[in-house]
């Protein structure tokens, strides 16, 4: 009963019978609507929470509240189904080279000074933390996450969010064949933020480019290792 409550709901926002803000009626005015106990009530709304369709508040003007999905919980949830899909490290990266590359002309138009800013900071930390021994390939991965949120693309923002899990394992399974990666890396990153910044949009590609290719051509490597390996 609680998931066909949840149905409903879903429903009554696709068509716009309610929209961001409304507030539901209450656990007991629903009940009663569907002749189902509160029980039964809350149960669905704490799972319309969990996917962000609603808001619960507390106190005298509390209730659930129809919410906006942000691009965040919407890429989480797609995440979690990405996380399950038997992809390799090869093909993400193949992934990246077509979707990394083909938002540059957005982000060297579209970028702020306050996303340069932001870019600069990390690349500024990222090679902080390679002198001190403490670079890790989540920074490498925030970085490129980052980078897609300066194209101020709610669609591309989601699908990157999404992809953080497997971006994050192709970067891994790079560093495989090179431990030490990272170093011509946030080099890498340091200058395509600045071609960003002199919305040199040739310039910015061509660093992408190289950077994905070495990438790519490192998983190979590693592929081909194990494959060799296995075949001995």
């Amino acid at each position: 009963m609680s998931e066909a409550i949840v149905d409903q709901i879903r429903g009554l926002i696709r068509s716009e019978r309610l929209r961001p803000g409304d507030r539901l009626p209450s656990e007991r005015g629903l009940g009663e609507r569907m002749r189902v106990s509160r029980v039964t009530v809350r149960e669905a709304l704490r799972v319309l929470e969990a996917n962000g369709l609603v808001e619960i508040r507390v106190g005298a003007k509390g209730g659930a509240f129809v919410t906006s999905p942000s691009s965040s919980k919407i890429g989480t949830g797609l995440a979690d189904l990405i996380s399950l899909s038997p992809l390799t490290a090869g093909e993400v990266t193949e992934a990246r080279q077509v979707f990394e590359l083909g938002i540059i002309p957005m982000v060297v138009e579209r970028a702020t000074d306050d996303d340069i800013a932001e870019l600069r900071t990390m690349v500024k930390q990222h090679q902080a933390a390679l002198k001190h021994g403490e670079y890790a390939m989540s920074m490498s991965a925030a970085f490129h996450v980052r980078v897609a949120a300066s194209t101020h693309n709610a669609a591309i923002e989601m699908l990157v969010h999404s992809f953080h899990g497997p971006l994050l394992m192709s970067l891994r399974e790079a560093q495989v064949a090179a431990p030490l990666m990272g170093h011509r890396g946030t080099n890498e990153h340091r200058d395509f933020v600045e071609a960003v910044a002199a919305r040199d949009l040739e310039r910015a590609e061509a660093i992408m480019r190289t950077h994905l290719r070495r990438t790519a051509r490192r998983i190979a490597h590693v592929r081909a290792t194990r494959a060799r390996d296995a075949g001995a």
